[in-house]
């Protein structure tokens, strides 16, 4: 795309638009931090119960006490900007592509009916979401198999 700016649905997509996204995208795994709990298992523990609040229902695994001041505090910011910072982005986004003047059809655009862009969309998605949320989970159950084969040598 060097020389060339992006377009979706004929409308140009500028660095605004894209800094918007690279903002939803990365706002709940920026929120999944881990604390106060130790070891491999904890560490998987804590890591959950922050990945559930910021995407899901905010549950927790039966070994995290989550029932004390930090964790209902902190799980609760969590849930709110995992939730409500996603959907502000996207709706800036949305209202910033709604202002726009709609361009005619060239070479740079990318026809959203067709399979290629299906492809790229799917591709995307599974690239984006493994990147973003396999590697943190993987180190708890990675780290726990290591220290017992170490603990058998």
């Amino acid at each position: 795309m060097i020389g060339r700016a992006p377009e979706y649905l004929r409308e140009k997509i500028e660095i605004q638009e894209m800094e918007l996204t690279a903002i939803a995208i990365l706002i709940t795994p920026y929120f999944n931090i881990a604390r106060n709990n130790t070891g491999a298992r904890g560490f998987s523990e804590v890591l959950y119960a922050f990945s559930s609040a910021a995407n899901n229902n905010g549950s927790a695994f039966a070994g995290l006490n989550s029932n004390n001041l930090f964790y209902n505090i902190t799980l609760s910011i969590v849930m709110f900007v995992g939730r409500f910072g996603l959907i502000t982005a996207i709706m800036a986004i949305a209202g910033i592509m709604v202002g726009k003047q709609r361009r005619p059809e060239s070479f740079a655009t990318l026809p959203t009916y067709g399979p290629l862009y299906i492809g790229l969309l799917i591709l995307t998605v599974f690239v984006i979401g493994a990147l973003t949320f396999v590697p943190a989970p993987a180190l708890g159950p990675i780290a726990k198999d290591l220290q017992l084969w170490h603990s058998a040598q």
